[in-house]
C-alpha cells in the first residue's frame, strides 16, 4: 500500500466510516475515540500535502506566475517568427493552456 492508497482509508476512518463497506462505524468502535480521530485527521493532513508536492513537481516551472512584459514580448516575437505554442510552452516553462490564453489576448490567435 502506498500513501495514495491509504489517504481515502484514513479519511473515512476519520469519519466514522468503514472503508470497506462503506457504512458508519458503532459508536463504541475505536474509531469513534476523539483522540484516534485527531491521530487519524494527523495522519490526513501529513499525506495530503506530499500528494500536492509531487503535483506540483509535473507543473512546468513558471507555470501560474504572472507575465512580465519583457516575457510577452518573447513570446510574441518567437510565434510570429513560426514558433509553435507547443514549443514555446517548453521555452517559456508554461503551459501549453497558458501560451494559447497568453497568444488569444494579444490578437495571435483567435479565442
Amino acid at each position: 500500500m502506498n500513501n495514495q492508497q491509504a489517504l481515502p482509508i484514513l479519511k473515512a476512518l476519520a469519519r466514522g466510516i468503514d472503508p470497506a463497506t462503506g457504512e458508519h462505524l458503532c459508536n463504541d468502535s475505536p474509531f469513534n475515540k476523539a483522540d484516534v480521530i485527531r491521530a487519524l485527521l494527523c495522519a490526513v493532513d501529513a499525506l495530503e500535502p506530499a500528494r500536492r508536492q509531487r503535483h506540483d513537481d509535473d507543473r512546468p516551472a513558471n507555470a501560474g506566475r504572472s507575465w512580465a512584459t519583457e516575457e510577452d514580448q518573447r513570446l510574441l516575437d518567437a510565434f510570429d517568427a513560426g514558433r509553435t505554442p507547443e514549443d514555446l510552452a517548453i521555452q517559456h516553462g508554461r503551459t501549453r493552456g497558458a501560451i494559447t490564453s497568453r497568444l488569444v489576448k494579444h490578437g495571435r490567435l483567435q479565442p
